[in-house]
């Protein structure tokens, strides 16, 4: 083998470890996407889905579906309340219900903030129930008399969160809102869509926030 030759093959061998060291700084630096086929915004969104935050140009949307009894749910719910504060009207933030069969108490957990809503007090048990969910989380008896007990810690009507609770309007209104997941494709909770579309690879609150930026620079 000659010199040239072997000159030749080492730069060869060096533009390919480079071409290397790119793809995996790449790959290591990308950021979460909003992926898949876009849902029919009318299924994600609608007109009586519970808003945290409204964006007033109405450029992005964020719609998250949960179950209250998801340590999932419950461990991402600081993150959500921070990017909340940090974000204020530049996003919309939309809740929507899906409770997990296999949780004892999901299903219900959805009824009690459903119930609350009826008193223009969702956001309040939103937070309740994320913060105390170590207190009612994966009990096998139900945990109604817990739940009045944060309807009545929260100011409401008791009497009549009692019957919104177990209204079959409100059992209706949280199976409407887990149709429209699966319709959507959701398997599990949580799940985001940003802007119409699945956000996938978010493991972190960083991640959420670098989805968030890039939808909004858009």
């Amino acid at each position: 083998m000659t010199r040239n030759t072997r000159l030749t093959l080492a730069m060869i061998l060096v533009v390919i470890l480079a071409m290397i060291v790119v793809i995996a700084v790449n790959r290591n630096t990308s950021r979460p996407v909003a992926s898949g086929a876009p849902v029919d915004p009318a299924v994600l969104v609608r007109d009586d889905s519970h808003r945290l935050s409204t964006a007033t140009d109405g450029r992005v949307t964020l719609v998250e579906f949960l179950d209250f009894e998801c340590e999932a749910c419950g461990a991402v719910y600081p993150s959500i309340t921070e990017i909340l504060d940090t974000y204020q009207d530049r996003i919309t933030f939309v809740v929507r219900y899906f409770p997990i069969a296999s949780h004892p108490n999901a299903d219900l957990a959805a009824r009690a903030a459903q119930a609350a809503a009826e008193q223009g007090r969702f956001p309040e048990m939103y937070a309740t129930l994320f913060e105390n969910q170590a207190q009612w989380g994966h009990q096998s008896a139900p945990q109604t008399d817990r739940f009045v007990g944060y309807a009545r810690d929260l100011g409401l009507d008791v009497e009549r969160f009692r019957r919104d609770l177990d209204a079959a309007a409100t059992a209706q209104r949280v199976a409407a809102d887990r149709a429209d997941g699966e319709t959507a494709g959701v398997r599990g909770t949580p799940t985001f869509f940003l802007n119409g579309r699945q956000l996938t690879e978010v493991r972190t609150q960083s991640d959420m926030v670098a989805a968030i930026d890039a939808a909004l620079a858009q």
